[in-house]
């Protein structure tokens, strides 16, 4: 089920706790005064807890998408450790430099589907226009629509249904049409 705006009704999921809210927060605070320094990383320890903010520059080698699949052991050519049968092959996925990342704006919860049971907003190899629902993000409480500010076919839903996403990371990939 879902209210007036396609958010999960609030039967449908658990709220988060208020620490974990506050958390949360928290996070989101730290991760505006680092856009705003010119650190590229931001280490936190209080009691025996500890978060490490890092802005995209900081992770720079780290490519946006997946890193390259290894072939298993049996389909490597056992002299130069290439794939076999490699050539002539099309690629699966196009390269990482031609898509784009959608990110998300906030921190929170990320959920794939307007309620349990529903399909996903999105999915591998489906088209997103700007402006689509890609998701929801819950955050203190509160069910937020996500947007694409991309169109493309997606390529990757970097996260899974319930998992925390921080903001400004990716939640799509598209390549362009």
């Amino acid at each position: 089920m879902t209210d007036e705006r396609g958010a999960p009704a609030s039967g449908d999921l658990a709220p988060l706790p208020a620490a974990d809210a506050s958390l949360l927060a928290l996070v989101d605070r730290l991760a505006v005064l680092l856009e705003r320094s010119d650190l590229t990383e931001l280490e936190v320890e209080a009691g025996g807890t500890g978060i490490t903010l890092r802005k995209a520059v900081a992770l720079a080698p780290l490519a946006v998408g997946p890193a390259p699949a290894e072939a298993p052991a049996a389909a490597r050519n056992p002299e130069s450790g290439a794939p076999s049968g490699a050539q002539g092959a099309a690629p699966a996925d196009p390269p990482a430099s031609t898509r784009l990342a959608v990110l998300a704006p906030l921190t929170g919860i990320f959920y794939s589907s307007p309620s349990p049971g529903s399909p996903p907003f999105v999915e591998v190899g489906r088209e997103v226009v700007v402006g689509q629902v890609i998701g929801l993000i819950e955050a203190m409480k509160l069910f937020n629509e996500i947007k694409s500010d991309k169109a493309g076919r997606v390529v990757r839903v970097v996260h899974e249904n319930g998992t925390l996403v921080k903001a400004k990371h990716p939640l799509i990939e598209v390549e362009p049409l």
